[in-house]
C-alpha cells in the first residue's frame, strides 16, 4: 500500500501541471495526452457539477521501468592533463575574482563607516559648540540678571541712606527747634 502511494506521487509529479490545465481547456487534445504515460492510466469520469474528473490507475512496475529510474554513476570520461590544469586555472581564477570582490565590498564597508564615524564627530563637535554656546548664553543672562539685582539693590541701598541722612537732619532741625 505504502508503495502504491509513493508510485503515486511519483507520477503525479511528472504530470506537467500545464499539461492537465491543457486538457481541461482543450478537450479534444485531451485523449492524446492521457495515454502518453507508460506506467499510469488516466481516465476521464463522467463530468460533474464541479467540474472535470479523472480516475488514476497505476500498472504494475516493470524491470524495464526500474532500470530507468536507476541513477548511475556519470560516465567515465577522458581528461587530459591539460584539461585539469585549464580547470584548475579556472577555479584559481574564479577565487582570485571572489577574493577580490570580497575585498572590494570590505573597502566599500570600510569606507562607509568612515563616513559614518565622521558624519557622527561632526554631528557631534556641532551639538557640542552649540550646548557650549547656549551655556555660555545662560551665563551671560545669568550675570547680566545678577548685575541688575545688584544694581536695584545699590540704589535702594542708596535711597535708604538718603532717607537715613533726611531723618537725621530732621531730628537735628528738631532739636534745634526745641533747644
Amino acid at each position: 500500500m505504502a508503495k502504491t502511494a509513493i508510485a503515486y506521487k511519483e507520477k503525479m509529479k511528472e504530470i506537467s501541471v500545464l499539461s492537465l490545465i491543457c486538457s481541461c481547456l482543450y478537450p479534444e487534445t485531451r485523449k492524446n495526452i492521457m495515454g502518453d504515460f507508460e506506467d499510469l492510466d488516466i481516465k476521464p469520469i463522467n463530468k460533474r457539477a464541479s467540474g472535470q474528473a479523472f480516475e488514476v490507475i497505476l500498472k504494475p512496475s516493470s524491470p524495464v521501468s526500474e532500470s530507468a529510474h536507476c541513477i548511475t554513476s556519470p560516465p567515465k570520461r577522458d581528461l587530459s592533463l591539460e584539461d585539469i590544469q585549464k580547470k584548475l586555472e579556472a577555479a584559481e581564477d574564479r577565487r582570485r575574482s571572489q577574493e577580490a570582490s570580497v575585498l572590494r565590498a570590505l573597502a566599500e564597508k570600510r569606507e562607509h563607516e568612515r563616513d559614518v564615524l565622521l558624519k557622527a564627530m561632526e554631528e557631534n563637535s556641532n551639538f557640542s559648540r552649540m550646548a557650549e554656546e547656549k551655556l555660555q548664553l545662560k551665563m551671560e543672562q545669568i550675570e547680566e540678571n545678577r548685575l541688575a539685582y545688584m544694581a536695584a539693590l545699590m540704589e535702594r541701598l542708596q535711597e535708604k541712606e538718603k532717607h537715613a541722612q533726611d531723618v537725621r537732619r530732621n531730628k537735628e532741625l528738631r532739636e534745634e527747634v526745641t533747644a
